[in-house]
Parts: C-alpha cells; sequence; structure tokens
C-alpha cells in the first residue's frame, strides 16, 4: 500500500431509481424489484415485488447496499438480475477488482461513511459519497490474493447462515402443523397415524375437535389472551450507567433470528431483554416486514437492551422459550398485529395491551412438553451455528485490516483463514 484512492476508481455504482407504482406488481411479471432492506436475506434478497419497467439494474454477483434510512449500510449480493429502486445502490469491481474485495473495503470504511450519512434528520448515502470514499491504493493482485483468503470464511458463514434457515423452517412447519392446522388431530380424526412423529408422541393428541370462540379446536384444548400465557415487556433493570449489549432495529434482518451487531452502551432507556426473549418489531413498516429477533448470544444471567420499538415477549412454563419466536414469525399472528396498530400514519405501533389481548389454542402440558424436546435440539444447533458465525466474522474483521496494510503476510493469513473454517 502506497497511498489512498477513491472507490469509483476501482468500483462502478448504480444508484437505483424507482419504477413508477403502475409497473410494479407481486405476480411475479417482470423483474425482481428492490426498493430497499426489507427483502434482504442472510447473503442474498428474497424478492416480493416485480416491475415490467426497470430504470436501474444489479447485475448479478453485485454487492448491494442499502443508502437510505436507519438500515442504512446493510448489504448483499445480487444472486441473480434485479430492478433497484432508489434505496439501493449496486456496486461491482472494475478493471479487475474482485466484488468481496470491494466489499471488504467498504466494510472497514463503513462507520464514517455511516457518520456522514447520519448528519442528516434522514441517513442518506449519496452516489457522491459512496464513489469518494477514501480506500488504501492495493494492486489488483494483492486485492485477488486478499479476496481468496477471506471468500472461504464469507463461504463458510453463509453456509451456516442457510443452515440455521433451513432449521428454523423445520421449526416452523412443525409449529404450524401441531398449533395451527392441527394437522395431527386431522390424521387421528380420520384413522390415519400422524406423520412424523412417535407413536407416543401421536398418543398425546386427541382424535377430535370441539367448538371455540376461534372455530373448531382440539377437543380439551383451551383458549386463552396471550397476556396469560407471555410475559409481555417484564420489568427488568439494569443498575445506574451499568455497560450492557445493545440492540438496535437495524441489526435485526427481516428473515432469520440471528441479529447482526451488538454494540455495548452504557444503560439507558430501553427495552430490556434476556437469553430465551423474542423481540418482536412494534412500528410499521418493520412489523409488517416480520423482523423478529430470538435473543440467543448473552451469557447466563446477562442483561441486555434494546430499542424501544422492540416488544419482549417471554413464554410462561410449561411453553418452551422458542414458542414465542415461532408464533412471532407465524402469517396469522403478524396480521393481527399489523391490523390493530394505532398511532400516526407511516408510524403506527401496536400496543402491548392490545397484543395481549391476541387469543391463542392451548394444549396439554404433555404436549407442549413433547414439542419442546423436539424443538430444543434445532433452537441449540442455531445458536450454536450463530455463535460460530460470530466467531468467524471476528477472525474475518481481525484480518482484514492487518492485510491491507501489510501488516499480515499473505502465507500466514491463509493458515489462520484455513484453521477457522476447518
Amino acid at each position: 500500500m502506497s497511498s489512498e484512492l477513491f472507490l469509483g476508481d476501482i468500483a462502478e455504482i448504480t444508484m437505483g431509481q424507482s419504477p413508477a407504482g403502475v409497473h410494479c406488481n407481486k405476480e411475479g411479471d417482470g423483474f425482481p424489484l428492490l426498493n430497499g432492506p426489507t427483502e434482504f436475506g442472510d447473503s442474498h434478497p428474497m424478492p416480493v415485488q416485480f416491475t415490467t419497467d426497470p430504470k436501474k439494474k444489479a447485475n448479478k454477483g453485485d454487492l448491494l447496499f442499502c443508502v437510505r434510512g436507519s438500515t442504512t449500510g446493510r448489504m448483499n449480493w445480487a444472486d441473480q438480475e434485479y430492478s433497484i429502486g432508489r434505496g439501493i445502490a449496486a456496486i461491482r469491481g472494475k478493471n479487475g477488482y474482485p466484488n468481496s474485495f470491494i466489499r471488504t473495503l467498504i466494510e472497514l470504511q463503513l462507520e464514517g461513511l455511516l457518520v456522514q450519512a447520519t448528519g442528516s434528520t434522514f441517513p442518506n448515502v449519496s452516489g457522491k459519497m459512496l464513489s469518494e470514499l477514501c480506500v488504501p491504493e492495493i494492486s489488483v493482485k494483492s486485492a485477488s490474493a486478499i479476496a481468496g483468503i477471506i471468500e472461504p470464511i464469507d463461504d463458510r458463514i453463509a453456509l451456516l447462515r442457510e443452515t440455521n434457515s433451513t432449521l428454523e423452517s423445520i421449526a416452523q412447519a412443525m409449529f404450524k402443523s401441531w398449533f395451527i392446522d392441527f394437522d395431527p388431530v386431522k390424521a387421528k380424526q380420520q384413522g390415519e397415524e400422524p406423520q412424523g412423529m412417535d407413536a407416543a408422541t401421536a398418543a398425546l393428541f386427541p382424535d377430535a375437535f370441539q367448538d371455540s370462540e376461534l372455530g373448531p379446536i382440539p377437543a380439551r384444548w383451551e383458549v386463552a389472551k396471550l397476556e396469560d400465557v407471555y410475559e409481555i415487556n417484564p420489568g427488568r433493570k439494569l443498575k445506574k450507567r451499568e455497560i450492557a449489549p445493545y440492540l438496535g432495529m437495524s441489526s435485526v434482518p427481516t428473515y432469520g433470528h440471528s441479529v447482526g451487531e451488538v454494540i455495548d452502551r452504557e444503560m439507558a432507556s430501553g427495552t430490556k431483554f434476556i437469553n430465551g426473549d423474542t423481540l418482536l418489531a412494534r412500528i410499521t413498516p418493520c412489523l409488517e416486514n416480520g423482523k423478529t429477533a430470538y435473543v440467543d448470544f448473552l451469557d447466563d444471567e446477562q442483561v441486555g437492551w434494546g430499542s424501544t420499538e422492540f416488544i419482549v415477549l417471554r413464554p410462561r412454563a410449561p411453553f418452551p422459550s422458542y414458542h414465542a419466536y415461532l408464533l412471532c414469525r407465524d402469517s396469522s399472528f403478524r396480521t393481527f398485529a399489523i391490523q390493530s396498530m394505532s398511532g400516526t400514519s407511516g408510524r403506527q405501533r401496536v400496543q402491548n395491551d392490545v397484543l395481549g389481548s391476541y387469543r391463542l389454542v392451548l394444549p396439554s402440558e404433555e404436549i407442549l412438553t413433547a414439542f419442546s424436546d423436539v424443538i430444543e435440539p434445532i433452537q441449540m444447533a442455531m445458536t450454536s451455528n450463530h455463535k460460530r458465525v460470530q466467531t468467524l466474522a471476528s477472525i474475518r474483521d481481525a484480518l482484514l485490516p492487518r492485510l491491507i496494510s501489510g501488516k499480515l503476510r499473505l502465507p500466514e493469513a491463509e493458515a489462520m483463514a484455513g484453521e477457522a473454517t476447518a
């Protein structure tokens, strides 16, 4: 490294432009459209909108960078060609610089970039700010070598996150089958054996339904308010000026329960939580997009605090803690929460007492225990994978500045990366 240059010297930056609403749809007609990071996943987007009139496009392999709002700075990879709206910039290396290396440079300078972006009331990163971002001058050969060290770590992180997404899908499918669709009861009612469970577990389910205020529910099950079986924002105080982990709304992804950066901050007003709690976004559009976090990153007995725009949900025994997270991911629950919002347009919130009035069906304690026995190993595996992701990310972030500055030789970094991903 001999000097500095601008990001625009080694990367092409395409700022998004939103198409007119009349050219947008949710039926899959045209190009997948990204207007912001609400569709971002762990590594690539999951689009829900499309447009027949794309104004600006991202190419497959481009870095997608959020340039507006509270989630400014979040990044994803384009796994296909996208139409990008004004909340997104597409960035790709030029003159031989790998895209993964470009992301590395942006991550190293991200804190300063965000300080610039938040200097106004509404955070915003302009194309000029990105283009004029100062980065170290490194040869294409060195940049490619650094990318070759970092990419396997990023690939391992992506694989662990994909594994967690699969595990979560399994847990969500089981939750819906048992407690929403009542599939085991329907099977037994028809004289069939419930699928996916042993005989002892199947015997716990009734073989008939009964009427209730929610419609037909399994015989001998009950209906209760959420506030009767969950603690909602349970009181938990931190000592004055205590330093504790802080979780902001922007650190919670739209998909998946793992969280991003957790920063130690001095105690201030906020929502208190402990391991096993579920954090549900209470404001639009975060709630509409399903922002939910399961807290599994604290030490035993450690207390954290987060944005007041979170609602903390903590199930009472015999409900397993993960029951709250799976409930919050259920579409019928989110529909109830969204429809119960109140407040000013565009900034409506769901209130604790209204959420507490949500009615859910209560199975027997034996069924809840059986559910916990199956779900707990899945949740523990996800927590283990999440911690592994954090460790790998820390190793990567420690390697990067030393590699770019030349303080760490490539063979040494390759050995360290190999040990980390083994």
